[in-house]
Order: structure tokens, then sequence, then C-alpha cells
């Protein structure tokens, strides 16, 4: 039985010391040039996507504007029809 605890607590210490030496390895994989390179490019693409973005966003809201003032113009126009009837009615009446 002690064995066994034994196994688990070198099994638990080789899988921590693996863990610390793929963590420091990863450290250096990260900070590296070529891997600062890569995020730079990536940071620079995410950027590119931002403005496209940006830009597709600003013609939506310029569209929507658009769409609500003539929106408004049509319903002052039906709105102006509709009290010229009832003047009408209204004249024709006395």
């Amino acid at each position: 039985m002690l064995d066994c605890f034994k196994c688990l607590d070198l099994k638990k210490t080789g899988i921590f010391a693996a863990g610390v030496l793929f963590g420091t390895a990863g450290i250096r994989l990260l900070s590296s040039k070529d891997a600062k390179k890569v995020y730079t490019n990536c940071t620079a693409a995410v950027l590119r996507a931002r403005e496209c973005v940006m830009k597709t966003a600003n013609t939506i809201q310029e569209n929507a504007e658009d769409i609500y003032e003539e929106a408004k113009m049509i319903n002052e126009e039906r709105e102006a029809q509709a009290q010229a009837s009832e003047d009408e009615e209204a004249s024709s009446a006395c």
C-alpha cells in the first residue's frame, strides 16, 4: 500500500516537473522574435478588419438615417393630403 503512495507521489512530481519545463519553454517561445512578428501581423490584421467593420457600420448608419428622413417626409405628405381632404369635405359640406 505504501508503494502505491510513493508511486503516486513520483507521478505527481513528474507531472509537476513536466509542467514547469513546458511552461518555461512556452514562455521562451512566446517571447521570441518570431512570436513577436506573428503578434504584430495578427494585430495589424485585426486593425484592418476593425477599419472595414467601422466603414460598413458607418454606411449602414447613413442609410438608416436616409431611410428615416424619407419616411418622415412621406408621413408629412400623407398628413398634408389628409388635412387637405378634411378641408375639402368641410368646405363642400357648407
